[in-house]
This record gives C-alpha cells, structure tokens and sequence, in this order.
C-alpha cells in the first residue's frame, strides 16, 4: 500500500484529533481577540493593515539575519558578535 492509503494508528489519529481541537480553541480565541479589538473601534481594515505590516516587517528582519548570518561566517565570527557593530540589541 502506498503511504497516502495507510490508516493512522490510533495513537495518531488521537494525537490529530487533539491537533485539531488545539487549533479550533485558538480560532475561537483569535475571533474574541478580533471582536474586542473591533468594539474598541478599530476597523478590519486597520487591522489588516496592521498584519500586512507586520509580515513586512518580519521578512525584512529574516533577510537581515540571513545577512547577519552570512557575514559572521565570512568574518569566522558568531552573529552575536557582530550585534555591537551595528548598534543592534540582543532582542533585535
């Protein structure tokens, strides 16, 4: 049998159905999140926007530690040590 037609053993069809029930409790909890930020008066737009931004930002900063990264192996340095240099904090 292919590995597509396989049945899942118990254990995981128990282990994917408590995955699953995780992620609906964060749905619920992501739609609550949504609305009370709606009732606080910002609009979906907003918030969209706000997400847009924040992938943007997150790429950005991954392309940066790539460089970082890139750099330090070139210097035979860690990534850490080139944080001082460039005024970045540990937290960046």
């Amino acid at each position: 049998p292919s590995p597509g037609s396989r049945q899942p053993s118990g254990d995981s069809e128990e282990a994917l159905r408590s995955e699953i029930e995780e992620l609906k409790q964060r749905d619920l909890a992501l739609d609550r999140e949504i609305a009370q930020l709606l009732s606080e008066g910002y609009s979906l737009e907003e918030l969209e926007k706000h997400i847009s931004l924040l992938h943007e930002y997150n790429d950005i900063k991954d392309a940066g530690q790539m460089l970082l990264g890139k750099l330090a192996v070139i210097r035979g340095v860690t990534t850490k040590q080139l944080y001082p240099e460039y005024d970045l904090e540990l937290s960046d």
